[in-house]
């Protein structure tokens, strides 16, 4: 049978075979079972295509599988205190995660602990990254949900405490998700509360001032009847004609978003805490595959002066976010003595005859010396992030 091209990813809190478990959204047909543990609500993430990640409840680590291999756990990320949510950006270079008040950022091609966000007053109740991986958003049980631009979060003076980049405060009670939509800092931000409101800000991120807010109306025409006890998730397949909803009543739902009628029922052992619908990752179903890179360990400290962080040789490439000035690099070097090489056959810049022979013979000499260089800090680099743990 080939493989589906989406999958719902499901857990719940009573299940002792498994922790996450693996449908067909479309036949309903078990395809996967992850285990060790139990996951906590809007704790299932996967990263890269190539881990699945959740956080233990009423535990403080991080389970980790390959995302092929569902019979072991990769690792554990020990964390401070009880993760309360998880979420990895979609670009796989960030892991945010709820622990007490505070949003921890780790950077997952070294594991190092970037940053502690300490602006909610209460408990993290949800986390969320845009779909460019530029910003990400946090709720809480203080009843405020706070935008985050992740450039200036990395980028952090240690001198000063992080600040949002709005602060979104409608709710009357504590909020229970978040959604991000698409288009980056251009997506519009949807928040849930136990104040029995959905709010949506209608504006850009980057410039947040109108809102529109949505109550529950259970004798209206958009209602979807079928559980029996709160429904606590909520994912809609890639082409919109599927909902998913995972529901106390111990079991997730697959609705026929047209017709509002149940079309599956996934039974569970427990409490469902998470439910999504989501693409297949590609080496899912292929159990000789492995990931790419292979994970580091994550530290639990903040910077490199508080222990496990700070080894020598390290080294780590962070894509698109440096924005300072830096020293030409030796490809920058190679190709601007490349581009004084093409110009010698202007006169006006070597002259004419055997100096312009002993300049060319210096640079072309020059341009191997540094490819060598080149090479071996590449090769070096791969060493160090290939080396197994």
């Amino acid at each position: 049978m080939a493989a589906p091209l989406e999958v719902v990813l499901s857990s719940d809190s009573g299940s002792q075979l498994w922790n996450v478990s693996v449908f067909d959204p479309h036949s309903g047909s078990s395809l996967l079972s992850y285990r060790g543990g139990s996951s906590a609500a809007r704790s299932l993430a996967v990263l890269r295509g190539g881990y699945l990640l959740s956080a233990q409840l009423g535990k403080n680590f991080i389970n980790v599988w390959e995302i092929q291999r569902k019979d072991q756990l990769q690792q554990k990320i020990v964390c401070p205190g009880v993760v309360t949510c998880l979420t990895a950006s979609p670009d796989g270079l960030f892991l945010a995660a709820g622990v007490a008040e505070a949003v921890y950022l780790w950077e997952v091609c070294t594991g190092k602990l970037l940053s502690v966000l300490s602006r909610h007053y209460q408990d993290v109740t949800c986390v969320k990254f845009t779909d460019d991986s530029s910003h990400f958003v946090s709720g809480g049980k203080d009843n405020l949900a706070l935008v985050w631009s992740l450039s200036s979060v990395v980028h952090l003076d240690l001198s000063h405490a992080p600040e949002p980049r709005h602060v979104l405060s409608r709710h009357s009670l504590p909020i229970t998700d978040l959604h991000c939509g698409l288009m980056g800092a251009q997506a519009r931000v949807a928040t849930a509360s136990l104040d029995q409101t959905v709010k949506v800000r209608l504006e850009y991120l980057h410039s947040l001032s109108r809102e529109k807010a949505f109550q529950s109306d259970t004798e209206g025409n958009q209602v979807f009847k079928g559980h029996r006890n709160l429904v606590t998730c909520l994912s809609v397949s890639m082409d919109g004609t599927l909902l998913l909803s995972g529901s106390h009543d111990e079991t997730a739902r697959l609705w026929d978003v047209q017709s509002k009628q149940s079309v599956r029922c996934l039974t569970h052992k427990g409490p469902v805490t998470n439910a999504v619908i989501m693409a297949a990752p590609a080496n899912m179903f292929l159990p000789d595959s492995r990931p790419a890179i292979p994970l580091p360990r994550f530290s639990r400290h903040l910077h490199a002066s508080e222990g496990d962080g700070g080894e020598s040789g390290e080294v780590c490439v962070r894509l698109g976010l440096n924005v300072q000035d830096e020293e030409e690099t030796y490809l920058q070097k190679t190709d601007r003595l490349n581009s004084l090489m093409d110009a010698v056959t202007d006169k006006s810049v070597f002259g004419d005859g055997e100096n312009t022979k002993v300049r060319v013979a210096e640079l072309e000499e020059e341009v191997q010396t540094l490819k060598k260089v080149n090479k071996d800090l590449y090769d070096f680099s791969s060493q160090l992030l290939t080396k197994p743990t």
